[in-house]
């Protein structure tokens, strides 16, 4: 890594650790601050509470600043002192070199931030986290498109850089906010010392699948359960699917009960609660397969975690992980024909010792390829420069 300047940075956040809930930002700006603490100075402004919780912290101290780790504190704003007042106060208690702010629509995290650094001389970095993405408007739309298209009229993202991790969330960026200074950078793999391939037995006609993401439509949930009541296997066959994922949809759930319910005796889902993210690493290493058919992915840190266990996939089509059936790590399908996904499922039961070590074995080399490419640890030092 090359020397660089010392720097204070700032991270804006709706969410962040010891909170899990709301998936892949945290991951993503966690996995940064391993790789470049040592470099910097990280100060992060978030909520006191996890994604769909209102329960604070136990372990922080509320409203005020907490040193988390080395080169980096958090700052917990509680629910009745978050206000426009509180955080310009926050943002200008220490003279920041860089600001990064995750994601696009959030008024305290995102906007209120952009309008404050909006003269200071900090470099003022914009990261939509897939947010600018065709699959993100399956959701409030009309309020997406009216709000972007203020944010152009009243020129709210000038003299801001973006950050793309990849060539796709870059033309979104430039379409949609007809903005060039993109610095395209892949989010990084979580820092993996114990780099040893750990084995599991594999016997055609069973299957261990795991699923890592919240319980919701855009993850799938729903799709790959029903997927599961299509398939065809004989008595002698067994298909065991543990959930793990924090469930914000109580009906979206109800419906995954009732499809569960509808399985047959020998295909076996279950649901698991919440996991550590520190644990997932461990988890992954009990089962065969991830099977994780969502809608659309940024980057995907359950996919690429599932590979580092040694564990290939199922996915979609829609993230940047792709032709795995070609580079023998698994399979990405088309979510418009669920019979492409039924079709890699069976392929998975079918699957025998032999050639199910050489698939893990594919899969953890394709991860350890990923995560020692020293071009992604370069492209992210531009966010630093």
């Amino acid at each position: 890594m090359k020397l660089m300047t010392r720097k204070k940075v700032l991270i804006t956040i709706d969410w962040f650790l010891p909170g899990t809930n709301s998936g892949g930002p945290v991951r993503s700006y966690e996995n940064l601050l391993d790789h470049f603490s040592e470099d910097h100075d990280f100060y992060v402004i978030t909520r006191n509470t996890d994604y769909c919780d209102n329960k604070p912290y136990e372990t922080v101290l509320s409203d005020s600043w907490n040193t988390v780790k080395k080169n980096l504190k958090v700052y917990y704003i509680s629910n009745d002192k978050l206000r426009f007042n509180t955080i310009k106060k926050i943002c200008l208690s220490i003279k920041f070199d860089i600001v990064l702010i995750n994601g696009v629509y959030s008024w305290y995290f995102s906007i209120l931030p952009l309008w404050i650094f909006k003269f200071l001389k900090a470099k003022k970095i914009v990261s939509p986290r897939g947010m600018l993405n065709s699959q993100a408007f399956s959701t409030n739309k009309i309020k997406k498109v009216i709000f972007l298209k203020i944010a152009r009229l009243i020129n709210l993202y000038g003299n801001v850089f973006f950050h793309a991790t990849n060539e796709d969330e870059a033309s979104n960026i430039k379409i949609l906010l007809k903005k060039n200074n993109i610095i395209i950078a892949p989010n990084l793999p979580r820092i993996n010392n114990n780099k040893v391939l750990t084995k599991i037995s594999k016997k055609s006609g069973h299957v261990k699948l795991i699923y890592t993401a919240r319980i919701s439509k855009e993850k799938g949930t729903l799709f790959a359960i029903r997927c599961l009541n299509m398939l065809i296997l004989s008595s002698d066959t067994k298909i065991e699917f543990d959930l793990f994922g924090a469930i914000y949809d109580n009906d979206y759930w109800l419906e995954c009960q009732n499809q569960i319910k509808k399985l047959p005796s020998n295909i076996i889902v279950k649901y698991k609660g919440l996991a550590d993210s520190e644990m997932i690493p461990t988890i992954l290493e009990h089962y065969h397969f991830l099977l994780l058919p969502s809608e659309g992915e940024n980057f995907g840190h359950s996919i690429l975690e599932s590979f580092t266990a040694g564990r290939p996939a199922l996915i979609s089509n829609n993230t940047p992980w792709k032709n795995l059936e070609l580079k023998k790590v698994g399979w990405d399908v088309s979510l418009e024909n669920i019979d492409d996904l039924r079709l890699a499922i069976t392929k998975t039961v079918e699957i025998d010792q032999n050639k199910y070590d050489i698939l893990s074995k594919n899969a953890f080399d394709f991860a350890t390829n990923f995560c020692n490419n020293k071009k992604f640890i370069s492209q992210n030092e531009r966010l630093f420069d």
